[in-house]
């Protein structure tokens, strides 16, 4: 029936709206949510000259608060990069008792309210905690330390890295790494010559979701974070007192660097993958 009212030349009918309505509610929604929040940050910004902006993100306390907030998210996402990507692949490759139930863990810490996570974290790590009692003795700190800071963010963002690399490892077929194997290839280079190239887009973007992901976590790193000034300090927490303080320009101040270089990362990691998916057919489409 279908086939016949296409050659028929009628127009098909949609299971959902047609364009325009689509898009206009769509556009609609992006603009309460997304758009209108991010005007009212900006306009905040009109109450101040350049020189008063300039000085606000730049204050040592906030310029030291990026580079603990900065270095900490790189460490968590690249852990993430190859820890995420070995629980992809277990996750797809191998069948074993419990497998369903670990697939669901991944989504832990999207359904975990944050501040529980930072609670919990900083218990199991304190002095005195299950974990933090263990690792002392050894000289290894955790709790209210940069180390805290990275391993709350890792908890936090550990799954925007399986669940991107996931779908497309379940999309390669099993088939692609038995012919590299019969071809002779070992199990490294049948990886990293095969398997990777068809895995890095994902990862990679995975990995930056995970970074941006962290840059603005607040809830899961207050609690293990230790919050010292020039040491523990997040941006975040610069600016939660900011927002204390009912200095609401200069919250959106600090807030305006953590967007933009949020944006400019995902920016690049789209370029970057149309780029590389580009090359990797060998220029076409």
């Amino acid at each position: 029936m279908i086939t016949l009212a296409l050659r028929a030349g009628s127009t098909p009918r949609r299971v959902l709206p047609g364009f325009s309505l689509s898009l206009g509610v769509s556009l609609l929604f992006v603009s309460l949510v997304l758009l209108l929040p991010m005007t009212g940050m900006f306009g905040q910004l009109a109450d101040l000259s350049l020189a008063q902006y300039w000085a606000i993100i730049t204050d040592g306390r906030v310029v030291a608060s990026y580079t603990v907030t900065m270095g900490a998210a790189a460490v968590a996402a690249i852990v993430n990069a190859a820890f995420g990507l070995l629980l992809a692949w277990v996750l797809v490759r191998y069948e074993f008792p419990g497998r369903r139930l670990l697939d669901a863990l991944m989504d832990l810490p999207f359904a975990l309210p944050t501040a529980v996570a930072g609670i919990t974290l900083a218990t199991l790590y304190s002095s005195n905690g299950w974990m933090g009692r263990l690792l002392e003795p050894l000289g290894l700190q955790v709790a209210y330390t940069w180390v805290g800071i990275a391993l709350a963010m890792a908890f936090t963002s550990i799954p925007f890295v399986v669940r991107t690399v996931q779908p497309v490892l379940e999309d390669l077929p099993v088939e692609v790494d038995e012919a590299a194997l019969t071809l002779g290839a070992s199990d490294g280079t049948a990886f990293r010559r095969v398997i990777l190239p068809h895995l890095w887009p994902a990862l990679v973007t995975g990995t930056g979701l995970a970074f941006v992901r962290s840059l603005g976590e607040f809830g899961a790193i207050i609690f293990i974070a230790g919050n010292m000034p020039y040491e523990t300090e997040i941006t975040a927490l610069m600016i939660f007192v900011k927002l204390q303080e009912y200095d609401y320009a200069g919250a959106s101040a600090i807030a305006s660097v953590v967007l933009f270089v949020s944006l400019a990362l995902l920016l690049a990691i789209n370029l970057w993958q149309g780029r590389f998916i580009k090359r990797l057919h060998g220029g076409k489409g």
